[in-house]
């Protein structure tokens, strides 16, 4: 069962709830600045490209990462993954061994990385850029990490979900965001707006912040699910959007089960999915974040859909990276 986030942060406006919370959001907005004003960032030798959020929830932000890195990688440099490992029990600083570690030591956004990228976690930035600077990284890529002040960052991108834009425009626990949309992206280099702007976002934009445009697209496994009976399942931050995707691309799923973001699948869940697998004609559906936290007995009846990304301009993220690679 999906709980997932207020209603009311989606609210075009706050409404009674959220303004009820407001002196706590600003307590929060205070501790974070003085965090931040209390913190020197260690300067890396490296570049470093942060891609992060001002809101919580998914917004495409660790697929954006993985884009991003495949791209450095094919560039012929060697990027290493800081990530904060959120969700996982170690703390490191360590860097994720997928034949160690599982998901539920490291998180599941890194596990899933870590399957093609080095990826770092801990909770001090400029410790794991240490740690991938003397493992041989030539550059390095946040996961997350914007309101983070430990690692000064070279290029910071926000990425934005058009179909949830900023919420309700107030900050946590009022609102979605983590710190208020002025602060925010007065730090950052661009936007990548994924995704429709059912919302107009980009009209809240400062003028001279430049904003890209991309959609989500699934992997050629969809191929797979042509005429199949589909059950998908997701504990991602929005996991309306995999079913709208899975439906838009002719696959559209018979039953969506939702769970909430980061979901750690227990042993109840799983034998759910299992019985409806062996439904005549039917097929389990998820994402790879959700698969990689399965058991391996109920890993051969669910077919992964990646997920990539599709960029308006095919030529603007390797455009972001030029500027990533002379800008140290």
């Amino acid at each position: 069962m999906k709980f997932g986030p207020p209603r009311f942060w989606q609210d075009k406006k706050p409404n009674w709830q959220a303004k009820a919370l407001l002196p706590l959001s600003w307590l929060v907005g205070a501790i974070i600045r003085l965090r931040a004003f209390r913190t020197t960032p260690v300067i890396s030798p490296l570049p470093v490209l942060c891609c992060g959020n001002l809101s919580v929830g998914g917004t495409g932000k660790t697929i954006l990462v993985r884009d991003l890195a495949q791209r450095l990688a094919n560039r012929g440099e060697h990027p290493h993954i800081l990530s904060r490992g959120y969700g996982g029990r170690l703390d490191g600083p360590l860097r994720v061994d997928t034949a160690i570690h599982t998901a539920r030591d490291v998180g599941d956004e890194p596990f899933m990385l870590a399957q093609e990228f080095p990826v770092w976690i801990g909770a001090d930035r400029s410790k794991t850029a240490q740690c991938a600077v003397d493992s041989g990284a030539t550059c390095l890529v946040m996961d997350d990490g914007l309101q983070n002040p430990t690692l000064k960052q070279t290029f910071r991108l926000v990425t934005m979900d058009g179909g949830i834009g900023l919420g309700n425009g107030q900050t946590l626990p009022a609102g979605p965001l983590r710190e208020s949309p002025t602060r925010g992206l007065s730090r950052v280099d661009a936007v990548i707006l994924i995704g429709r702007d059912d919302t107009q976002v980009v009209t809240l934009l400062p003028p001279e912040l430049p904003y890209l445009s991309a959609k989500l697209i699934p992997s050629a496994a969809i191929r797979r699910l042509q005429g199949k009976q589909i059950i998908a399942f997701a504990g991602i931050g929005r996991p309306a959007k995999f079913f709208d995707m899975l439906a838009e691309a002719g696959a559209p799923p018979i039953r969506r089960i939702a769970f909430d973001d980061h979901h750690d699948y227990t042993e109840r869940d799983c034998r759910r999915l299992s019985v409806l697998s062996r439904q005549a004609g039917t097929v389990l559906v998820t994402t790879r974040k959700d698969w990689v936290k399965l058991p391996d007995w109920l890993r051969r009846d669910v077919i992964v859909i990646d997920v990539e990304l599709l960029w308006s301009d095919p030529d603007a993220p390797e455009l972001l990276l030029d500027l990533l690679l002379t800008n140290v």
